[in-house]
């Protein structure tokens, strides 16, 4: 179904489907298509930027709030954590009620927490930024699992793995600009007052941003187009909704051993992304002293060479259909490029810590929304919502895991410990691969 290319003109289900199905809808692409992608991407990238804001200036926070370098890495985890319980129903809602109702949803908590956060700009309130933080982890639940649903619903069938990829790239983006504009915004000064002065443009700003995007999707985001993109589509839209049973789904997608060492393998990737991204100023302010600019730098180096990444692995899937070669391809550099960055991050030389940084972001975040295609592809007809939202729970899992891990080897043995600890989690992921 999903690998069918249909050309545009095709006239009706009746003439390409043989009959087995009742509808003859047209196959038309929706112009409004493009609008209703880069407004999810749109808010999807201010959440991102609020799950890696403290993190990418960690050493500002810890002192601002007078906490540990854990409870800063707490603020990070708890999307991790909000997301594993609450996957099921959210990915449930979606399957039931649609993709605006979690559009809605998604955009208006992801305001409320930011508008939470500028109620913590004390030393002492630092309960109140967390529950911000929590807030917004809420809304993320309702954020993961909707690019490859978006590509599928909107989309035509030659056009859908370049449409995930860049549904994808709103959150890879928003971690970019988290990484970038926190050290910007907050210098590390030595005055409370001022730093909280600081502290609260950014929050400000963020949350005049997020109220703005869901008015946006109040008016804009819609639920699906007039016509069915894709053959595909219109077989599932003709489909009559008491044969969908979300339970049988689930079911069904944990006895499929491919999708079961995909959802253990992109979990071992995506999780060594995440213990990077939240520990990634640690580990530079640790060889660098004082380079938390710097440290911004390298993560939105990793971010950007990750979205080309991103967007070439896209473009290649929607011409040639190689998921499997192309998985292991990109799974096995992306070791190679946490190998080397490992041990070039003690050199003493920032550019080569920027060179290597980006071409490990180049292959590791390039990975992320090739694995959404390519669960869709082992799994279809099952519902892309809920395929996306099982690979996420393994991700969040090993994300938690190798954070507290990672972040542990590194307070007693040292970053490079630390990294290797990764590189042995990618060498199995790709063996598994």
């Amino acid at each position: 179904g999903m690998v069918l290319q249909e050309p545009a003109g095709v006239p009706s289900l009746s003439s390409v489907a043989g009959g087995t199905a009742a509808a003859t809808a047209e196959i038309r692409l929706s112009r409004l298509r493009w609008a209703v992608l880069l407004l999810f991407s749109s808010y999807s990238l201010c959440n991102a930027f609020q799950w890696i804001q403290y993190g990418s200036i960690s050493n500002v926070f810890m002192r601002f709030y007078d906490v540990s370098a854990f409870a800063i890495d707490w603020l990070s985890m708890s999307y991790m954590l909000t997301y594993i319980p609450l996957l099921f129903p959210v990915a449930w809602l979606l399957d039931k009620r649609g993709l605006r109702l979690i559009a809605l949803v998604g955009s208006a908590l992801n305001a409320v927490g930011a508008w939470v956060k500028l109620g913590s700009l004390k030393p002492h309130l630092f309960p109140v930024t967390v529950l911000g933080q929590v807030i917004c982890a809420l809304a993320q639940v309702f954020i993961l699992g909707m690019p490859s649903r978006i590509a599928s619903v909107w989309f035509g069938s030659h056009e859908v793995s370049t449409a995930c990829s860049i549904a994808v790239f709103g959150n890879q983006f928003g971690i970019a600009v988290g990484f970038l504009v926190p050290p910007v915004l907050i210098p590390n000064v030595e005055d409370v007052e001022k730093l909280a002065y600081h502290i609260s443009i950014m929050f400000f700003m963020t949350a005049a941003v997020a109220s703005a995007l869901f008015i946006l999707v109040i008016i804009v985001f819609k639920e699906k187009p007039p016509n069915p993109p894709s053959q595909a589509q219109a077989l599932l839209q003709s489909r009559p909704t008491a044969e969908y049973s979300y339970v049988q789904s689930i079911l069904h997608l944990l006895r499929n051993a491919n999708f079961l060492l995909l959802m253990v393998t992109y979990g071992l990737n995506v999780g060594c992304f995440y213990a990077l991204s939240t520990l990634l100023n640690r580990m530079v302010i640790h060889h660098y002293p004082g380079e938390e600019v710097n440290a911004g730098r390298i993560g939105l180096t990793i971010i950007l060479s990750g979205m080309a990444g991103a967007l070439i692995s896209g473009v290649w899937l929607d011409r040639t259909k190689t998921y499997k070669q192309t998985t292991l391809v990109i799974y096995i550099m992306s070791l190679v490029g946490m190998i080397i960055y490992t041990f070039t991050l003690s050199l003493g030389h920032l550019w080569v810590v920027f060179v290597t940084a980006g071409s490990l972001g180049f292959f590791m975040t390039g990975y992320i929304p090739l694995g959404f295609e390519f669960a869709a592809e082992l799994t279809y007809p099952e519902s892309e919502g809920t395929s996306s939202g099982l690979l996420n729970v393994s991700a969040q899992i090993f994300g938690i895991a190798f954070t507290i891990g990672q972040g542990q080897i590194m307070d007693h043995f040292g970053t490079k410990a630390g990294n290797l600890f990764l590189c042995s989690f990618l060498f199995l992921g790709s063996i598994m691969t």
